[in-house]
């Protein structure tokens, strides 16, 4: 089933992808949310906007379609949480990240848990998986770059005010250390406040792929949406949206680099 998805190829090592800036709803969910989970606001907006440039680094590019509320691609399927100690989103999640009712009434049953899984999760994974193997086979090695954002401030998931840019590899375990290393440079000598695998380590998505001792090096970069857009509108903002990707294109640009060399 590919509708789930959009995907464009290009002609590097550059698998980038976007689980999270999908606006879609079957009908029969939207039937049964709150107006809170209609308006779907933990939505990675304008993400694949703002990776618009992508095509012209030679990246292949991998976008959901549906809403992380039917169900989120950067979960497991086992939906066991990521995060020890922290609110735990879910893999089809009942609450916003503020905390509000998804739903009208009822939980999301396993049953309804695992048609989502084989409809939505499933296809999107499985893409990703013939992806890295393509990319493997063509240049001996695959990289893969999972693409992210959301507000700089959400009380109900960490404390404070998130860096424009937040790094994830797992600690390390999911890219090799020169390769992550020279990401991070290209970020540090950027105007943005940058960290790496500080509140945001990765989600599935790189945890599960990345594989540096098999050639296949992940990180995850979540954007704090200020950076980009109005958070309180959601309309892009074109002029803070260029200073940025000039920033992105070279954090690529150097991933690329770093792990052909």
């Amino acid at each position: 089933m590919t509708d789930v998805f959009s995907f464009t190829p290009g002609n590097t090592p550059l698998l980038i992808s976007v689980p999270h800036d999908g606006r879609q709803l079957p009908d029969d969910l939207r039937e049964r949310m709150t107006p809170e989970g209609i308006g779907i606001p933990d939505t990675d907006w304008h993400v694949a906007a703002l990776y618009d440039f992508a095509s012209e680094i030679g990246a292949n590019v991998l976008v959901a379609r549906y809403s992380r509320y039917v169900v989120d691609l950067n979960r497991p399927a086992s939906d066991d949480s990521l995060y020890e100690g922290q609110v735990a989103t879910g893999l089809c999640p009942t609450q916003t990240f503020a905390g509000e009712n998804i739903y009208r009434s009822s939980a999301v049953e396993a049953d309804e848990m695992a048609r989502r899984i084989e409809t939505y999760w499933r296809p999107y994974h499985e893409k990703i998986e013939q992806e890295i193997e393509r990319l493997r086979a063509r240049f001996g090695f695959a990289l893969l770059w999972d693409a992210h954002s959301i507000a700089g401030v959400v009380p109900r998931l960490f404390d404070g005010e998130l860096p424009a840019l937040n790094i994830g590899s797992n600690n390390g375990e999911s890219c090799a250390r020169n390769v992550e290393q020279d990401v991070v440079e290209a970020a540090r000598a950027s105007p943005f406040e940058s960290v790496v695998n500080g509140r945001f380590k990765g989600g599935y998505i790189t945890r599960h792929y990345g594989d540096p001792d098999n050639n296949v090096h992940a990180l995850q970069l979540e954007i704090a949406q200020r950076t980009y857009m109005d958070e309180n509108t959601r309309v892009f903002d074109t002029s803070l949206a260029g200073n940025l990707r000039e920033t992105l294109r070279r954090m690529l640009t150097e991933f690329l680099r770093a792990a052909a060399s």
